[in-house]
């Protein structure tokens, strides 16, 4: 346990926000690692001469803003940074340095045929006629072409859309922020599967919303539980994954798309569909748009299905919120990169966009093959780009994944999506990752080695 002291010197108001703040700055500069054990309530209140019900408001707070976690039995720990070490510790680590590392960590379908078709679109985008009139500032919606070659992307997912609708974005998680930023003051409640994205519960914390976790199953989100929970106290909109979950690959079928949908109808709930990993199924199913479009909003973006460095997202709305997510728009970055939304623009027309999600649903499907021929006893959807392994007794997460990553394979503990204090003791193992698949299928021998052996104990002699 660390002997953490917060320097509460210069912080108006309440106490427990002052300790909430310091602890937030620690933590961001690096004072608090990751893994940290904090004081319990009791000593931490003695040593600022407060009440221990002031420290218990501060954890509250720090952990809402999911900087830390406690653990009954255990006490309570600094969490890793969302948008950082838990989606992609590698790069944070610098453990991706070493070419005989493996890193499994982040979700990024594979296709081989990426680098030529973006040296054959950089040739062609630097003899266009109009290229002048891309390097000014854009529409914050984006072009007419941009939101047209958006809807045809979006027709490929199932969902039936107009240009009007379609707000072109700088990829999926700016549409995110500008979806939920247009939908949500600070304080309001986001519903969000109790496992969710890193990523969405980062913005969470940015925006100051809350977070209420809903249960879910093998099929995903359970609708009852969102009813309940709307029931016990106002929620504003529901975050959620009904394709090919990140991180547990279950996707919603039809029948529980539409009772979710009437609750939402019931409690006046926004639904926000996040569909990047939709692609990969041979056939879309239909999105929660089409069983309330007066309330759902769908969000994808090319970063799975072409590749990330095009930076273009786009986001279906219903007519009446456009123009604020287009605000949002244009609020943090004016409009999306308006040389990528030409390439990405042109790979939808010309069929090239088609072509690499092909290439990246045959490969994923490959790569699943290998991962149950040499993984076995896990559930999952094999259309899926990553694996969601639930561990054997008596291994625990953390240390399945320490485990891992001295032997040179990287993945992430259930911990990273976790909303709940209690996470299940699981991993998510990726299995595009950029890298090739002989690499892959030397990372997964490696942990189903580790799957049959019991846990490393390590004794210290004081």
């Amino acid at each position: 346990m660390t002997n953490w002291m917060p320097d509460l010197a210069g912080h108006k108001g309440p106490r427990y926000r002052a300790i909430a703040e310091t602890l937030a700055e620690d933590v961001r500069n690096g004072r608090l690692a990751a893994g940290t054990r904090l004081p319990t309530h009791r000593d931490l209140a003695w040593k600022l001469r407060v009440t221990i019900g002031t420290v218990s408001r501060a954890y509250a707070e720090a952990e809402r803003r999911g900087l830390i976690a406690g653990e009954v039995g255990r006490g309570t720990f600094v969490r890793p940074p969302a948008g950082a070490a838990a989606i992609m510790p590698g790069d944070i680590l610098g453990e991706t340095r070493d070419p005989d590392f493996i890193d499994l960590t982040i979700n990024r379908p594979c296709a081989a045929g990426e680098g030529a078709a973006m040296a054959a679109a950089l040739v062609r985008l630097a003899a266009e006629t109009d290229l002048a009139t891309l390097l000014d500032y854009q529409a914050p919606a984006g072009r007419r072409e941009d939101r047209v070659a958006g809807a045809t992307f979006l027709k490929a997912c199932g969902l039936a859309t107009t240009p009007e609708q379609v707000v072109a974005t700088a990829g999926g998680q700016h549409a995110m922020f500008c979806v939920i930023g247009a939908l949500t003051r600070p304080g309001d409640t986001l519903a969000v599967e109790a496992l969710t994205y890193p990523g969405l519960r980062a913005l969470a914390s940015l925006l100051h919303l809350r977070l209420t976790p809903i249960a879910l199953d093998e099929e995903g989100l359970i609708p009852e539980a969102l009813d309940a929970a709307c029931r016990a106290a106002p929620v504003r909109a529901l975050y959620t994954m009904p394709t090919l979950h990140n991180p547990t690959t279950a996707t919603m079928p039809v029948t529980r798309r539409e009772a979710l949908a009437e609750v939402a109808r019931r409690h006046d709930l926004a639904l926000i569909e996040d569909d990047v990993y939709g692609f990969l199924l041979d056939a879309p199913l239909p999105p929660l748009v089409h069983f309330a479009p007066e309330r759902a909003f769908y969000i994808t973006s090319a970063s799975k299905s072409l590749m990330p460095a095009l930076r273009i997202g786009y986001v279906h709305a219903p007519k009446a919120q456009v123009e604020p997510i287009a605000a949002a728009v244009r609020a943090t970055i004016y409009s999306a990169p308006p040389l990528m939304a030409r390439i990405a623009a042109r790979w939808i027309a010309d069929g090239t966009a088609a072509r690499l999600a092909e290439e990246k649903r045959a490969e994923t499907r490959r790569r699943n093959q290998m991962a149950r021929r040499i993984l076995a006893g896990f559930a999952g959807d094999p259309a899926a780009p990553h694996l969601w392994v639930t561990l054997p007794e008596p291994w625990r997460a953390d240390d399945f994944v320490a485990t891992a990553r001295r032997r040179g394979v990287g993945i992430i503990p259930a911990a990273a999506f976790a909303v709940t204090r209690q996470p299940p003791e699981a991993v998510r193992i990726c299995l595009g990752a950029q890298t090739t698949a002989d690499r892959v299928e030397r990372a997964l021998t490696q942990l189903a080695e580790l799957l049959a052996s019991p846990p490393e104990r390590y004794l210290s002699v004081v």
